[in-house]
């Protein structure tokens, strides 16, 4: 008996180490219906800037030779004169600058990109990762007037630079530069910052020095050129979304910050660096893949209530160009306003709700926004383009002749129909459906009064 009990015991014990060394755990519970929405929502809200990106970056480069919007890739697109109610590249637009636009893979060897002396005139070249992060930002702010000659290095480059070619890392493979060149908006003045844009180059680091002709850019037939941006990426199918998102993430990896999400994408079988095949995942997946495009939207809208400080009626947002870990806030800066800049360089109020047409406003300025380089407010139709009017007016800022009232003070007259030959020099013109607006203040004062302390404040948009 004794015998036969201790062979059990060993044998109890031996199964107990058995198990300790060979099982791997009781099986993970099935994740519910609800979990998987709620991860495919997560995931698509993570996701939708890189996606967002890459297809800008394939519509905007999707051209043969440079032209005033659009360049093949390593070339400068340069608008020569500001944009109108037909560009619809990149939401959002500005008339205040003429942009210098270039779209650069850095996977193979970095470019080297030169900046002239600007002459006293403000200038902003931001580069943003495919994660819609600012890198880096040179122009009048933080380098100066004068000309500048930087590389931009990819993930993982080590090598030696030219003598004088300062390094700007960049965490992606793919980068974009929205330049901005500040004009007045006069024929002469567009003359004088054209000869600026003729003036930057952009070359491969192996071709540095030497004489260089870019390559000519091929053009997909295939790549839808006239739907807007944004709607395209709206009206991808949930799984085409997440396997476009899964194959860029080799080339433009995660941030280290992002290891959580990247541990939670697993659930939805996207690993980065592996391909996604659909065919292979397991229903539940697939319906909640499909399923987030339409449950992640309005939450991305709704940002506009929480991620900004609400003030008469608007968003002040002092938070933009570099996200953290902010998904949310990354997302819908990507779905209203791609290519934000840093809040140093710039800040956007923006209106909180969407304005009716068929109404009639005012916006009262005591004193007008305190910009070192310039301020504008701009209108936009409910596709957020510009709104085609017959003054091809889409902004007010420093440079409209404003007709001030008695005490100095102006008032701008925001409507569909004209406020009357005494207004109309204040009058911005709206279309008779719903529309927003937003307000640019380039180099913000960082002394009081300022919109960066809360001592300025954006006037309301007041009904009348």
């Amino acid at each position: 008996m004794k015998t036969v009990r201790s062979m059990l015991v060993r044998a109890a014990i031996a199964l107990s180490f058995a198990a300790l060394v060979f099982d791997t755990g009781a099986p993970a519970r099935a994740a519910s219906a609800d979990e998987l929405n709620q991860l495919a929502v997560q995931a698509y809200i993570y996701a939708y800037p890189l996606v967002t990106m890459e297809m800008t970056r394939r519509i905007s480069t999707n051209m043969e030779m440079p032209g005033p919007s659009r360049a093949p890739m390593g070339q400068f697109a340069l608008l020569r004169s500001y944009p109108d109610a037909s560009f619809t590249d990149v939401v959002s637009p500005n008339a205040d600058t003429l942009y210098e636009i270039g779209w650069f893979d850095i996977s193979k060897e970095p470019v080297v990109i030169h900046t002239p002396a600007l002459n006293g005139r403000y200038a902003l070249f931001p580069m943003l990762s495919m994660w819609t992060n600012v890198f880096d930002s040179p122009g009048t702010r933080t380098t100066g007037d004068a000309a500048q000659t930087f590389a931009v290095t990819g993930p993982g480059w080590s090598g030696t630079l030219p003598s004088g070619v300062r390094e700007v890392k960049c965490p992606t493979s793919v980068f974009w530069m929205i330049g901005r060149i500040y004009s007045d908006g006069t024929p002469a003045d567009f003359e004088a910052v054209h000869k600026l844009q003729d003036a930057m180059t952009a070359v491969p680091l192996s071709s540095y020095g030497k004489p260089y002709t870019p390559p000519a850019g091929t053009v997909d037939p295939a790549i839808d050129m006239k739907t807007p941006v944004t709607a395209q990426v709206n009206a991808l199918k949930g799984t085409d979304f997440f396997a476009m998102f899964t194959s860029l993430l080799a080339a433009n990896p995660p941030a280290a910050d992002d290891a959580p999400m990247v541990a939670k994408l697993k659930d939805l079988g996207i690993v980065p660096g592996q391909p996604l095949d659909t065919s292979t995942l397991d229903p539940a997946v697939v319906a909640a893949m499909n399923a987030a495009p339409a449950a992640s939207l309005p939450i991305m809208k709704s940002q506009m209530q929480s991620a900004g400080k609400i003030v008469n009626g608007w968003a002040v947002f002092t938070n933009l160009g570099s996200y953290g870990t902010n998904y949310n806030l990354r997302a819908f800066i990507a779905l209203i306003g791609l290519g934000a800049n840093l809040p140093q360089d710039a800040i956007y109020p923006a209106t909180v709700a969407q304005l009716d047409g068929t109404k009639s406003y005012v916006v009262h300025f005591t004193t007008m926004p305190p910009a070192r380089a310039f301020w504008s407010m701009t209108l936009y139709n409910n596709k957020q383009y510009f709104y085609d009017n017959p003054l091809n007016r889409y902004t007010v800022s420093q440079r409209s002749p404003f007709v001030k009232n008695a005490d100095g003070s102006v008032d701008v007259y925001v409507s569909n129909k004209s406020p009357g030959a005494a207004k109309e020099a204040n009058w911005l013109p709206a279309p008779a459906a719903q529309f927003n607006m937003i307000m640019r203040i380039y180099d913000p004062n960082p002394n009081p009064p300022s919109i960066l302390d809360g001592t300025w404040t954006v006037p309301a948009v007041t009904p009348q």
